[in-house]
């Protein structure tokens, strides 16, 4: 019941709220809905660390150390994106932007979307892999296209139509990787898509579908996931969804793609070696770090200035495993908790930005923390953890992926792995300050921070902080797991 209750109870949330119209009630389903399956999440956590892998339905369901990490992960931002919606769209409807009907649509879209990306983990077969994550797309398109606007529809169309495209060549991908092993999955024929059965077999699957299995499946997921060139449709479904929607895509949804990437590679490894699956992510990964960075320092809207920062990240992840070894694959599991983390930070203290002054452009928008404090001194707090400066937790992942690159002989790639991520450093630093510390816009008053929107934004700086001094022994031991399992760390 434990795994079933994660997906179905969002999904179930989103139905109940179907017929609902008084806002309250909405709002009190979705945050008691988010807050079980954050308690859910901790308990399977618990029960993975304690027992294994944990099964239910014949294997149907399957979850393990790197299952369970993404599911608290999803949970938390989600948690967190719940708390920060409630201040967010009251405002948006004070301001005349929404009004009750698309509130309403988004106290029933955002559950299934959560519903959605929490089945990625969960499922054990590859096929609902590839079912769970086009789920997320078709639950999360209307979410971009929130505002019904020019400019949002035409983001949800590119959102969509890369999607589809990247979702058709990972699906290709997935029948071909099945295809190379089909010979040899023998008494486990009825199993043989699972990606438990596959990894036992993957030594005797036929190298030449592995191999084009696996590039199909690294472009298609990794057009999720922002990886370039296929990130396109990043920058304007950031910039148009609602501020707790994006953050859910950007701290949340990215995981759920990385997350199949990882299993796959896993597979593909075993079956061709690392050189070949290693080279391939590091291409894409520092490629990723390399397109963010003119866009990073000639950025003038600083929700799309998130968007670029998730292509950054998204590279530096599956850089870091592709640089293999032990440090790879803990670099790029520590990332994804870390960056999961600090990233809602960033589009919390955004949405209080753009609902304030009005507009998401850097020349508009000088001063903040003259006229919301809170949200000034937090986004600078947050610029500092995103770009990995110490002693912020960023900074120790970026440090391990970069030691996996050396300790690999990639100079190359660890040379431009550094000038990327120092660069954009620069870029933002230049930008935020400006932000927060120049001299106030004169007409614009000082603000009151909403409580809601407050409490959001503490209880995400609050593991921020912490995590930069100490990793909690269980955390750290599912991050050991997860790892050991995708790239052999002890």
């Amino acid at each position: 019941m434990l795994l079933t209750l994660l997906a179905l109870l969002p999904l179930l949330t989103g139905l109940i709220c179907w017929p609902l119209r008084q806002r309250v009630v909405l709002e009190r389903l979705n945050l008691l809905a988010v807050a079980t399956v954050a308690g859910l999440a901790v308990w399977l956590g618990a029960e993975v660390l304690a027992r294994g892998a944990v099964e239910a339905f014949g294997g149907f369901l399957r979850v393990d150390a790197l299952s369970a990490l993404v599911v608290c992960l999803t949970a938390f931002v989600a948690l967190a994106c719940a708390i920060y919606a409630v201040g967010y769209l009251r405002e948006e409807e004070r301001a005349g932007r929404i009004n009750a009907r698309l509130s309403h649509r988004y106290y029933v879209l955002t559950p299934i979307f959560v519903g959605t990306m929490m089945a990625v983990p969960l499922v054990n077969n590859l096929g609902l892999l590839w079912v769970a994550i086009e789920s997320t797309t078709l639950a999360s398109v209307l979410l971009v296209r929130f505002y019904n606007q020019k400019s949002s529809l035409e983001a949800a169309w590119k959102y969509i139509v890369i999607g589809s495209a990247g979702i058709a060549l990972a699906l290709f991908g997935t029948v071909l990787i099945y295809h190379s092993a089909v010979q040899v999955v023998g008494d486990h024929a009825e199993n043989g898509f699972n990606w438990s059965v596959l990894v036992e077999v993957a030594d005797r699957c036929q190298p030449a579908a592995m191999r084009l299995g696996f590039v199909m499946v690294l472009v298609g997921y990794g057009t999720k996931a922002g990886l370039a060139p296929m990130h396109s449709w990043k920058p304007d479904a950031y910039a148009e969804a609602p501020v707790p929607s994006a953050a859910l895509l950007g701290a949340g949804f990215i995981n759920c793609a990385l997350y199949g990437i990882m299993r796959f590679y896993t597979v593909a490894a075993k079956c061709l070696g690392h050189d070949y699956t290693g080279n391939l992510l590091v291409l894409f990964g520092v490629a990723s770090i390399l397109v963010a960075v003119p866009f990073v320092l000639v950025q003038r809207n600083f929700r799309r200035l998130l968007a670029y920062s998730s292509i950054d990240h998204a590279g530096i992840m599956v850089a870091s495993l592709g640089f293999g070894g032990k440090l790879g694959a803990l670099g790029a599991v520590l990332h994804m908790l870390f960056h999961a983390i600090a990233k809602p930070l960033m589009f919390f203290c955004a949405g209080n930005v753009q609902q304030r002054y009005g507009s998401p452009c850097f020349r508009k928008v000088t001063g903040v923390i003259h006229t919301l404090p809170w949200t000034g001194g937090l986004f600078l707090m947050a610029t500092f953890a995103v770009t990995g400066v110490p002693p912020f937790s960023l900074f120790q992942s970026e440090l391990t992926a970069l030691s996996a690159a050396l300790a690999a002989d990639r100079v190359l790639p660890a040379g431009l792995f550094v000038a990327g991520i120092v660069t954009i450093f620069a870029g933002f630093l230049i930008h935020i300050s400006k932000l927060s510390l120049g001299e106030p816009v004169h007409d614009t008053a000082p603000g009151v921070e909403c409580p809601w929107k407050l409490g959001a934004m503490l209880l995400v700086s609050a593991p921020l902080i912490g995590l930069g001094l100490v990793l909690p022994a269980p955390l750290y031991e599912l991050v050991r797991r997860a790892a050991l399992m995708i790239g052999g760390v002890q």
